[in-house]
């Protein structure tokens, strides 16, 4: 089967291509100046500003950041725990994020479907500190009816989200 294609569809995926190559740029140091970016992606430091501005208007940059090391700042170990609540009501998962939100040791916190309802990662500082952290924030949240932790022993893969091929 042909496809019958417009010339403003041709314009559409060679844009959409250069945005993913300032997306890639951005993602790879997002400290680069606009120079930097456009002489990498074949466009003029204006456009490129331009196309940024765009795609952060879109939401599709969400915000600038700095990439941490833990294990440089004390936090040796992470943690995954698996958490079941006595009540699902809208109401009692509304304030378990809200409070999840309050730990600054945990990294992220999932609602899932399963066998659990929550899936949270936490940076710890050893096992001592998780021990400390269970203890005085998270077993103090109220509705946990079962948790069950494991240690990360080695991170395999961390990555962003795909950027086209």
């Amino acid at each position: 089967m042909k496809i019958n294609r417009t010339k403003y569809d041709s314009v559409e995926d060679s844009s959409e291509k250069i945005d993913l190559a300032i997306l890639r740029e951005l993602r790879e140091d997002s400290r680069k100046t606009l120079q930097e970016i456009g002489a990498a992606v074949g466009l003029s430091a204006t456009s490129c500003w331009t196309r940024i501005k765009k795609l952060e208007s879109q939401g599709v940059i969400k915000r600038y950041t700095v990439d941490l090391d833990p294990a440089k700042l004390g936090y040796n170990d992470f943690v995954i725990v698996q958490l079941t609540l006595e009540s699902h009501t809208d109401e009692t998962l509304y304030e378990f994020g809200r409070v999840l939100a309050t730990i600054p040791e945990i990294q992220e916190a999932y609602l899932v479907s399963g066998d659990y309802d929550y899936y949270i990662r936490i940076a710890v500082r050893d096992t001592r500190d998780y021990e400390r952290l269970l203890r005085e924030k998270l077993y103090k949240i109220p509705g946990i009816r079962h948790s069950k932790s494991s240690f990360v022993l080695r991170v395999l893969k961390e990555a962003s989200v795909p950027l086209g091929h």
